[in-house]
């Protein structure tokens, strides 16, 4: 149930509001993380952008854990 649930909260493709906040940023907050290469640029279908959820979370597992060294973002090696 929790499962079904959870695909209807957070669907596969994402526009940049719900991928912000699904991703636990601001709507700015994460504009700046997409233009820095640190969460992933988004697919387009005509006029529309979408976000894969598969890919915010490779993401966001490739931020750096607290007490991590930051200089290095390993977004390029995640997906």
């Amino acid at each position: 149930m929790a499962k079904i649930i959870e695909s209807v909260r957070w669907p596969f493709g994402m526009n940049r509001v719900t991928a912000a906040e699904y991703a636990g940023f601001s709507a700015g907050h994460f504009d700046k993380m997409v233009a820095d290469g640190r969460m992933p640029a988004p697919r387009r279908e005509g006029s529309r952008l979408v976000w894969l959820r598969d890919e915010l979370e490779a993401a966001l597992r490739a931020l750096p854990s607290e007490g991590d060294d930051c200089s290095q973002n390993d977004w390029e090696n995640a997906a």
